[in-house]
């Protein structure tokens, strides 16, 4: 897949705002909106650009408890203890890593009630043997 630099500016363009309009995209860009089409057209053909996603504000996401949990899983657990952890709604994204974990979810709760109930729902599963929280305490990034 072949990225421009203009076609990165693109992109960075849309993960502040998905819902930009072309025309806004091609003056900030400094480039014709039918090229700006095109790009975007050639973007997701070429499986760059994959969709369009909801951002939730930041108001809401204070609201919210979040947490990483730190998951450590038998040998050949992973497809069953996958497919529990999409089925819980709070997991909010999971990733696979190395080191001593196995993985490392992100959980969204609306209290730290809610989000004790769901770490210790994630370490019952069968396949996990072990986990380890942190709770995110505010976000100084997000891109």
């Amino acid at each position: 897949m072949q990225v421009s630099a203009k076609d990165q500016e693109l992109l960075a363009l849309l993960g502040e705002n998905a819902r930009m309009p072309v025309a806004t995209l091609a003056r900030r860009l400094g480039l014709s909106r039918t090229t700006v089409q095109a790009r975007l057209e050639r973007l997701e053909r070429d499986g760059v650009i994959a969709g369009y996603g909801l951002k939730l504000s930041d108001a809401y996401l204070s609201g919210l408890v979040r947490a990483h949990v730190l998951i450590t899983i038998a040998p050949k657990s992973l497809s069953a203890v996958t497919a529990e952890l999409a089925a819980i709604r709070e997991v909010t994204t999971l990733h696979s890593v190395n080191g001593p974990f196995d993985l490392i979810a992100v959980i969204a709760a609306a209290s730290i009630a809610e989000l004790d109930r769901l770490i210790d729902r994630i370490g019952e599963l069968a396949g996990v043997e072990r986990t380890l929280s942190s709770i995110i305490l505010s976000t100084r990034i997000s891109r």
